[in-house]
């Protein structure tokens, strides 16, 4: 049985069926992990990562977005919702530490001139396509929801990633 590997990052409250629930804080059906250092799955593993809410979180631009290129298998995708600095939201809450808008993710773009330029230098290794995004407004100014493919090699399968709920 071939089972699609979903995984939602920074659960916290927002526990989704089907998925492999990851947050800081333990909770029932929570695969517990701290993501400012290695991801929990083995590379080219992961089918989609639902990460809202989560990235701007932590304090390492560079390494978040190579880990998640680094878990997701070839042509896989990941959505990301995150309060852009075009607005008071990514601001005003204490634990944002890194910020974000859509340029960020120019760094991280196969064929853009940023990321064909510093990452070598900078070391990224991550290079996605950008599927879709939209910028939603809301009180606290503005909100970016990207989706993106993982550009890379095909690769042999994975080991299975363990869940929480396993024996």
């Amino acid at each position: 049985m071939n089972e699609r590997v979903m995984v939602n990052l920074g659960s916290c409250d927002q526990i989704l069926r089907d998925f492999i629930n990851v947050d800081l804080v333990p909770g029932k059906g929570v695969l517990q992990a701290d993501l400012r250092f290695d991801w929990p799955f083995n590379t080219s593993s992961v089918d989609f990562v639902r990460a809202y809410d989560i990235i701007e979180h932590l304090p390492d631009k560079i390494f978040t977005m190579n880990e998640l290129w680094r878990v997701l298998k070839p042509g896989c995708q990941a959505e990301i919702a995150v309060p852009t600095t075009n607005g008071p939201g990514a601001f005003q809450d204490p634990t944002h530490v890194s910020f974000w808008n859509l340029r960020s993710f120019l760094y991280y773009m196969e064929g853009s001139p940023y990321r064909e330029r510093f990452a070598r230098y900078y070391g990224i290794v991550a290079c996605f396509k950008v599927i879709n995004y939209q910028e939603q407004q809301s009180q606290d100014g503005e909100r970016l929801i990207i989706l993106l493919e993982a550009v890379k090699e095909e690769v042999p399968d994975a080991a299975p990633v363990v869940r929480p709920d396993s024996p």
